[in-house]
């Protein structure tokens, strides 16, 4: 049986950064003003191990600001830490995010001496426009090469990306998106842009000159760069803004596709289309019964029971959803007539593209 798999968050926020991109207020993002040394890292991990069920896979990750970006002391004392768990056998691995400019051969060595398993670059788009529009002080050439150097060692690569971003449209999410492909990132984290307070892009959206996504436009975005990641075998392990006290639709999110559940609107919405893809030639005034896993049944039936009342609508047909735990998690078994079809997400991706989806055919 598959391990669960925890992350243990330590956030180090703006230390290490010298830019301050149009979106950024880490405070807000991380909730986190304490200081951050050796013993707070050891007391949240102790904290945070009293939680997590014994044989998990567990992991500890640096976030916030640029971790590479602070000095070689200052990342071994907390890296240190860390690394007397991992050898200890209490934890698996010790994860971190910088941005791609921060990177070089002696960095990559000192990470990999602490112990280190897994490093993220945050290259939130692969434009150059996009990229001078939000301050990020760094080019696609600058991830290029920086997604080399630490493929050229034993950690595993992340690559996080946003849209909606000042000048971003998109066109320029997909070619980010198959960008990403091309650099053989292991996974991925996709953020759709917020505007929180005490950001330069809040005043930008007040003077009325940039627009937030909407969430159906976030979601129709994060359904394309889905297919395209799950036809790679890329896994996205986060989709949206983990909430914090401070982020959460009533507190510092000015605008933008704030939800929670985010992931799960997304793959709601993707399962949507998968039936309905499969399902083309069914006739009308069909009974049709929809089987999935138990822990897929919220998302199969859509908020509100969104995806129920399209089915029938486009297909004209009576639909009746059922649980079968014998179903692998992202398996959909249709059954109408004398038919059966099964199909999941990574067989949707493989046949959109065979037909050409995005060019990739």
């Amino acid at each position: 049986m598959k391990k669960r798999h925890y992350t243990i968050p330590i956030f180090v926020p703006q230390e290490g950064c010298p830019y301050k991109c149009v979106y950024c207020d880490q405070y807000s993002i991380t909730g986190n003003l304490d200081p951050v040394n050796a013993k707070y890292v050891k007391s949240i991990i102790d904290t945070y191990l009293k939680t997590i069920p014994l044989d998990s896979y567990i992991e500890v990750g640096f976030f916030g600001g640029s971790f590479t970006g602070i000095p070689i002391s200052r990342q071994r004392e907390l890296l240190s830490v860390a690394k007397k768990y991992k050898d200890r056998g209490v934890i698996q691995g010790i994860r971190l995010s910088t941005r791609p400019d921060y990177i070089d051969n002696d960095i990559l060595q000192n990470l990999l001496e602490c112990g280190v398993t897994a490093v993220e670059l945050g290259l939130q788009s692969m434009d150059d426009g996009v990229l001078a529009a939000s301050h990020r002080g760094h080019t696609p050439e600058d991830t290029r090469v920086a997604s080399t150097m630490i493929k050229n060692y034993p950690f595993k690569l992340g690559l996080q990306m946003m849209i909606g971003l000042p000048d971003d449209d998109y066109s320029k999410d997909i070619m980010t998106a198959k960008q990403i492909i091309s650099m053989k990132a292991d996974f991925v984290r996709l953020y759709p842009t917020l505007v929180i307070k005490n950001t330069y892009l809040e005043k930008l959206f007040c003077n009325k000159t940039y627009k937030p996504l909407t969430i159906e436009e976030t979601i129709k975005i994060c359904k394309d760069i889905m297919i395209l990641f799950t036809f790679a075998d890329i896994p996205i392990i986060r989709l949206g803004l983990q909430t914090t006290d401070s982020i959460n639709d009533k507190a510092d999110v000015v605008a933008g596709p704030f939800a929670s559940n985010l992931g799960e609107l997304v793959e709601s919405s993707l399962i949507c289309d998968m039936v309905l893809h499969y399902l083309g030639d069914v006739a009308e005034d069909e009974v049709i019964k929809i089987s999935v896993n138990p822990v897929m049944t919220s998302k199969l039936v859509g908020n509100k029971r969104r995806n129920i009342d399209i089915f029938r609508k486009k297909l004209n047909c009576e639909v009746v959803v059922a649980q079968n735990k014998k179903l692998p998690n992202e398996t959909v078994k249709v059954e109408y007539n004398d038919n059966c079809k099964e199909f999941n997400k990574k067989l949707y991706a493989d046949d959109l593209i065979k037909e050409g989806f995005m060019g990739l055919a």
